[in-house]
């Protein structure tokens, strides 16, 4: 057999060769969820500009006199000439900011009437509505350019403007096959208000044609049918191009108005034209090459893909939100039951089962005589204790014959594993009832006491003790107290009241031999063997409970390193046992409650929620973020409430004072996500078929107990 010292270098080389391509897949899921929030925030506005016009940035200078002064469909590659208006009696309807849902029925109404129109699009919503962009095309009307991300140009310099100017024209391409020469600049109205900093601006477009208004219906600040449609009628009879909106908001007074102001432009003797058939020009469309139309199809996708992911992510948000609050307040509802059962009755001053404890150890020296001390010093009458080394390399065995206790019994063996150490351990036993305690756990006089009691009712197969944390002095170790009280023994609570407890810990839990056996023994096929057998004992038709007053303290991993190794061999050993006992699920009787009832609840809040959570956590930041809202601070409020009032609840039920949990909040944002990482290690682990060894954590000794540990006699 190979040495120790070989087995860890085998293990470190294979840890060393174990695949990273999971980090690697999930830096792409985050950066792909990053780009999906982005791309469907310009859509949908939070990115960008915002609905009302921010300042434009000073320029010194004026617009030229002859823009200033001319018509509203401006050439900026000629300053020197005014800008051309449209003949008399003759108007041109502009539709700005979509396209939306609106978009659809204003189509609607001038397809009914026969009325052209010019549509100045912004491209981020073209891309995510290509069908309505096909539309107008296909209808008849023209389609302008009003920038990618409703940009206010005069703030953009000239790269970025011609990005968003470009970015639009590929959305057209892929929608329709076609460009457009025409452009609107958002917050734009009439020719005379035209800013030094807007002709900057507008200097970077040779080759559009740059579309004002005459008539500005200001229809986006919704003042009514009858106002719209007054202030989109010319006084007289002179040529006029009619600006309103079918995006930014709600344009159900505009789409009312539109067929109002068709009938009186008609009734008027109004010709209806778009904006280059007004002037007498070509068509604004010109053919697209292959290339823009593909690049435009894949803009588009990318678009309506990751509209579709912000969708479904919001709609997973809320389900999760729901899920969590009815899961605290199942755990809540069913822990207080199960505290007010009436407790298992005492045998008295009858006589009490004999009992064989045994501790499993690998290089224990610096806990080990705590562990066997105490359990030298219950107030249980006959107990044997047996440890068993399983090939340390330390003094554990020393400690132990050092010692003396005379109900202490030492077994060596070459390394094998904790299962096998067990399974030697039971070998020995000399009693039916046997209680398995791990190496640095320190028992309270009367745990064994309480882990028998439930013993006497000829159902129970298992106990599950309960586990505290003896060194919790410092901000990991805390962490780890508020875990063991309410993520690991609140839980068992509802378990027990579900009849589907998965796991008797492996620093205390008491057995029948007969359960064991009928279960199969202790496996070696996973790491977690603790969780493997409890299945295997409830799929036995045996009844596994908690006692909570059987108290053990353990000592925790004390640094992150430690900590990492620990939970992911848990975390590991559960999928492993979870996969195993999979049949559970369609069991009958007590097996198929406990995999129908606590498997999914594993899968659900161990695996598949860790697994989701750093896409929940990207979204969250990049809500507060880009969008800031008092909403989302008190959701995250309340839910920080609610798990502070479940903890106190949990921490009162277990006689703990609650001074630890103001750490809580630092816990949720630091201390959850390194759990998150765990279960996706042991998910990709899983995945990749790798065999993970059994690794003992390094121990330190230090542990502060709430009472005086007596030296035994």
């Amino acid at each position: 057999m190979a040495s120790p010292h070989r087995q860890r270098r085998t293990a470190l080389d294979a840890q060393r060769q174990e695949p990273r391509a999971h980090w690697l897949l999930l830096t792409v899921i985050l950066l792909s969820t990053i780009g999906c929030l982005v791309v469907a925030g310009l859509v949908h506005g939070q990115l960008g500009e915002s609905a009302d016009a921010p300042s434009s940035r000073p320029v010194a200078g004026t617009a030229p006199q002859m823009v200033l002064e001319g018509g509203p469909i401006v050439d900026p590659g000629r300053s020197d000439e005014p800008g051309l208006r449209v003949p008399n009696r003759h108007v041109v309807l502009t539709f700005d900011d979509g396209p939306t849902q609106w978009t659809s029925d204003i189509l609607d109404v001038l397809a009914a009437r026969h009325v052209p129109a010019t549509f100045f699009v912004i491209g981020a919503r073209a891309a995510e509505r290509p069908d309505l962009v096909r539309r107008m095309y296909a209808e008849g009307h023209e389609v302008g350019l009003h920038t990618f991300t409703h940009l206010n140009a005069a703030n953009a310099s000239p790269a970025r403007l011609r990005v968003e100017l470009d970015q639009t024209q590929l959305v057209l391409a892929g929608a329709t096959g076609h460009l457009t020469d025409l452009v609107r600049l958002p917050y734009s109205s009439q020719p005379d208000a035209v800013t030094a900093s807007d002709w900057h601006a507008m200097r970077g477009m040779v080759g559009y044609r740059v579309v004002f208004t005459d008539l500005d219906t200001k229809d986006w600040q919704r003042p009514g049918v009858d106002q719209i449609v007054a202030a989109g009628l010319p006084t007289g009879n002179p040529g006029a191009v009619i600006m309103l909106h079918d995006g930014g908001g709600d344009r159900s007074q505009t789409v009312a108005a539109l067929d109002r102001l068709i009938t009186q432009l008609r009734q008027r003797g109004y010709t209806f034209d778009t904006v280059s058939s007004a002037i007498g020009a070509g068509s604004a469309w010109r053919p697209a090459s292959t290339i823009q139309r593909v690049e435009g199809r894949l803009l588009s996708g990318v678009v309506i893909v990751s509209d579709l992911f912000v969708r479904a992510l919001r709609v997973l948000l809320a389900v999760l939100a729901v899920v969590a609050v009815l899961r605290m307040a199942l755990v809540v509802v069913l822990a207080r039951r199960h505290h007010a059962q009436p407790r298992p009755l005492d045998p008295g001053s009858g006589p009490r089962p004999p009992v064989s404890v045994i501790v499993p150890a690998y290089n224990e020296e610096l806990g080990i005589a705590a562990t066997v001390r105490s359990l030298a010093i219950t107030d249980y009458p006959t107990v044997e204790v047996i440890v068993v080394d399983d090939g340390s390399t330390d003094a554990t065995a020393d400690v132990v014959t050092a010692l003396g206790l005379p109900n202490v019994r030492l077994l060596r063996q070459p390394n094998a594993g904790k299962p096998a150490a067990l399974n030697t351990g039971l070998h020995a036993a000399s009693h039916e009832i046997v209680v398995m305690v791990d190496g640095d756990t320190v028992f309270e006089p009367d745990a064994i006491t309480e882990l028998v009691r439930p013993i006497s009712r000829a159902e129970v197969g298992a106990v599950s003790g309960n586990t505290k944390v003896g060194n919790r002095s410092g901000l990991l170790g805390r962490w780890q107290h508020i875990e063991y009280v309410i993520g690991f023994n609140l839980d068992r609570r509802m378990f027990d009241e579900l009849g589907c407890v998965p796991t008797v810990p492996g620093a205390i839990g008491a057995f029948r031999r007969r359960a064991i056996a009928d279960a199969g023994g202790i496996s070696t096929e996973t790491l977690a063997e603790d969780t493997d057998l409890t299945i295997a004992i409830g799929r036995a038709g045996w009844r596994v409970v908690y006692a909570p007053d059987a108290r053990a303290w353990t000592e925790v991993p004390a640094t992150l390193s430690q900590l990492w190794r620990q939970r992911y061999r848990w975390c590991f050993g559960t999928l492993q046992a979870m996969w195993k006992h999979r049949g559970s699920f369609a069991q009958q009787g007590a097996g198929g409650r406990l995999g129908r009832r606590a498997l999914p609840y594993l899968l659900a809040f161990q695996v598949v929620l860790p697994l989701l959570a750093p896409i929940i956590d990207v979204a969250a930041i990049y809500a507060l973020i880009v969008e800031p809202s008092a909403i989302i601070v008190s959701v995250w409020l309340i839910f920080l409430l609610l798990q502070v009032l479940s903890g106190a609840y949990a921490f009162r039920l277990d006689n703990e004072r609650l001074g630890p949990l103001w750490s809580l909040p630092l816990q949720q944002l630091v201390y959850r996500q390194l759990m998150y990482l765990v279960v996706i290690q042991s998910a990709a682990s899983a995945v990749y078929g790798t065999r993970l060894r059994w690794q003992p954590m390094r121990r330190t000794g230090e542990m502060t107990l709430p009472m005086a540990m007596p030296r035994p006699r």
